[in-house]
């Protein structure tokens, strides 16, 4: 792969293939999609992705952190948005003032908002974020009375509309385990008692990507799919499940050396050439998202072939060994290290393949592509997949 405009150190997003992951999972949970772009939408862009996922069908967005939905607003989206995650220093106002819906998981949190509402003079949206055994954020169990109550008379007074409950899975990458379903009736319970208070949600939301994709039962009126709006399976045991990657990572050949048998390569020396071959210097390294761990156990693709890593991976840059003859490789050929698999480039390695040689997931693999990377954007995500 040659493309002289492009840079050095690419991550190439096809829309195309975030409104396809889109159409897939709304087809197998039979129910619509909150797109969840937190994290600058898991490394591709907030609001690139937010757009691609909204034209492809997506009812609405879901973020963590209350400035990720403000920046989603600066960017002119005014899609539906709700943000879950909270801390006492969270400006409320500000987000009312935005319309986000804005998630509690707290009585402290509920209060806050009532506060923030009545100082506009305006109502607020909230959801009520329930812990239904994750033991993370959300409304605790031992919380959970005073809160109903509380936000029954805050909808009372005006100043609240809840418009939504939630709560996160614990096993939802385990589709069969017990406690999804136990998730399920407690959130069904917590919604049955606001109503008991005449405080009725319009919809609930619990399935995240692997619920979203095996368990419909647990679909409610919406799924909250992250992941898999990626391309990335959240069970790649069970299949990619017709999911494509939407993120390639590729670096331009910086260099093309002979390396002398019994010569090291990177720092300490950690491999030594057993014969005499050529190496490539890929301008990649940790400080773009490449982790330091991943040395020597990974490949990249270079015009269809599969090339090994080889010594540390630096900060900066990489190598990788190309063989006694070079592999045809020259400098300025484009080197893929993960995405989808392109023409001219079979068998591409994945995010998974990463996460899988590191003992990580692959969430944190393409989260975490930054530094240098250059993100450029291609496809339609109404169209075919490129």
């Amino acid at each position: 792969m040659t493309t002289a405009d492009m840079p050095a150190l690419a991550a190439t997003v096809d829309l195309g293939a975030i409104g396809h992951n889109v159409r897939v999972v709304t087809e197998r949970a039979g129910a619509p999609v909150i797109a969840v772009v937190k994290a600058d939408g898991y490394g591709h862009g907030a609001a690139p992705v937010a757009r691609a996922a909204l034209a492809a069908g997506a009812a609405e967005l879901g973020v963590a952190h209350l400035t990720e939905a403000l920046a989603l607003r600066s960017a002119g989206i005014d899609a539906h948005i709700t943000s879950w995650l909270h801390t006492p220093s969270t400006d409320f106002a500000a987000g009312i003032a935005a319309d986000i819906d804005l998630a509690v998981s707290s009585p402290r949190q509920l209060a806050a908002v009532v506060a923030a509402a009545r100082a506009a003079g305006v109502t607020a949206t909230v959801t009520a974020k329930v812990d239904t055994g994750l033991n993370r954020s959300g409304i605790a169990a031992d919380e959970w009375e005073h809160t109903a109550h509380q936000l029954a008379q805050a909808q009372a007074e005006g100043a609240v509309r809840l418009r939504a409950m939630m709560c996160h899975l614990a096993f939802g990458d385990e589709p069969d385990h017990p406690m999804n379903s136990q998730q399920a009736a407690h959130l069904d319970s917590a919604a049955a008692d606001l109503k008991r208070r005449g405080v009725i949600p319009q919809v609930l939301h619990l399935a995240n990507s692997p619920a979203a994709l095996t368990r419909p039962d647990l679909a409610r009126d919406l799924v909250r799919p992250g992941l898999a709006l990626y391309g990335c399976s959240p069970i790649p045991s069970r299949g990619d499940f017709g999911l494509i990657p939407a993120m390639t990572l590729s670096a331009e050949v910086a260099l093309v050396k002979k390396v002398a048998a019994g010569q090291g390569v990177s720092y300490n020396h950690r491999w030594v050439a057993p014969n005499d071959t050529m190496v490539a210097v890929l301008p990649a390294g940790y400080a773009d998202g490449v982790p330091r761990l991943l040395s020597e156990r990974f490949e990249v693709s270079i015009n269809g072939r599969r090339f090994p890593g080889v010594g540390r991976i630096c900060m900066d840059q990489l190598v990788v060994n190309l063989g006694p003859d070079g592999g045809g490789v020259r400098e300025g050929d484009r080197a893929v290290l993960f995405g989808a698999n392109t023409p001219g480039e079979p068998a591409v390695p994945k995010a998974v393949d990463w996460a899988d040689s590191v003992d990580t997931i692959d969430y944190e693999i393409i989260s975490g592509i930054h530094g240098r990377a250059q993100r450029r954007y291609v496809g339609d995500p109404g169209g075919e997949v490129r």
